[in-house]
């Protein structure tokens, strides 16, 4: 026997209780209460107060609730298209090494203080401070995604602090550094040494270059795509744009460099891209960092990685009196609204910095490299 309503059923069992279900916003199969009722008065109750949080929006999916944490982040980690292959990466070896003890929780048992335990045991344990920063900061993005899908109420990452982790001081090389690095680098790979260090450029947008990319008449390179390279499958390395439309700039080559790259486009360049591996093939991150690395051993800046250059580059600009604005328009940076606003004022002004970069560069005498640099030397 079963009682119609106009939001969700009861029907009487066997054993004399009453069973209340209804059907879930959204769709889905019926669902029905977590336990049966002596009257159905009750069932009926219980199914008013389910339509009032429904209605309200303050509804909770048990039955979703009580899927497991390691389910629930495997599948927005295969669904979220605004998930970056290699973060996707991070994320998958975090859930297999420092989130195991979260795995086979349900979600609704992922409480504030079970959170807060299992963060005291990961920092105790041997996974370094950054693993365990990004292992919380994903955790917190798949419970944020769980209050927004009502799953549950209110997220229980709530410790300050701990998805972040204070950056040592990156080195800046100096002027001097960057021509003895050039000088000891493979020649294929001087000029991207060149264009990380005064450019601004990150590894992927370097190895993404093409050749039409660079504007030999205006002096200047113009990022559309990043080079990425899954870490377990390097022959699946595709070209995306990149992670903003900030990332989407054209930057005003210093004319020191200018020469550099003509030579380059002349000895090294691809049909299509501006940095191919000796076969033709698009340029492999991994083969330029190893590059570098025998060239910073040469010139003793073991400590200097490849990402460094670009941070040598900011700090340089920095010092030729480039503002904030400036420094986001060039390096690619998104930032909050409030700076954006200004963006707008430094469009004239990258043709300066460029050339303030070269006169700094002068002092460091680098501006000697498009005489003394012979590309197969």
């Amino acid at each position: 026997m079963g009682s119609r309503r106009q939001f969700g059923s009861v029907r009487k069992l066997p054993s004399g209780r009453f069973q209340a279900s209804f059907l879930p916003p959204g769709g889905g199969p019926r669902q029905n209460a977590p336990h049966t009722f002596k009257t159905k008065t009750d069932a009926h109750r219980w199914l008013t107060r389910v339509e009032a949080d429904i209605s309200r929006g303050t509804w909770l999916d048990d039955r979703a609730a009580g899927e497991t944490f390691g389910n629930y982040a495997r599948a927005i980690l295969r669904d979220s298209p605004k998930i970056g292959v290699r973060w996707r990466e991070t994320c998958e070896r975090n859930l297999r090494l420092h989130l195991v003890p979260l795995v086979t929780v349900p979600l609704r048992e992922v409480t504030a203080s079970r959170v807060r335990e299992w963060h005291a045991a990961a920092l105790r344990g041997s996974g370094g401070r950054t693993s365990i920063s990004q292992s919380y900061r994903f955790l917190r993005m798949v419970m944020n995604t769980a209050v927004r899908e009502g799953i549950i109420a209110r997220s229980p990452c709530q410790i300050p602090g701990a998805g972040t982790v204070r950056a040592a001081e990156r080195p800046v090389a100096t002027p001097a550094q960057v021509v003895a690095l050039v000088e000891a680098i493979n020649p294929r790979y001087r000029t991207a040494v060149l264009i990380a260090a005064w450019c601004g450029l990150r590894r992927g947008e370097i190895a993404g270059l093409r050749v039409a990319d660079v504007d030999l008449t205006e002096h200047t390179i113009t990022v559309r795509k990043a080079r990425v390279e899954p870490l377990h499958d390097r022959g699946k390395a595709f070209d995306k744009d990149p992670k903003s439309e900030a990332g989407k700039r054209t930057i005003a080559i210093p004319p020191h460099v200018v020469p550099v790259i003509r030579l380059h486009l002349d000895e090294f360049a691809g049909k299509d891209r501006l940095f191919v591996s000796r076969d033709g093939s698009p340029l492999r991150g991994d083969t330029l960092y190893q590059a570098f690395v025998r060239a910073r051993g040469k010139v003793g800046l073991d400590t200097l990685t490849f990402h460094d250059l670009r941070h040598t580059g900011q700090t340089l600009a920095a010092q030729t009196g480039a503002t904030l604005a400036d420094l986001m328009k060039r390096l690619g940076h998104s930032s909050m609204a409030a700076a954006r606003r200004y963006l707008h004022a430094v469009d004239g002004r990258d043709r300066e910095i460029a050339k303030a970069l070269s006169e700094l560069a002068a002092h460091g005498d680098v501006a000697r490299l498009p005489r003394h640099i012979t590309m197969r030397s």
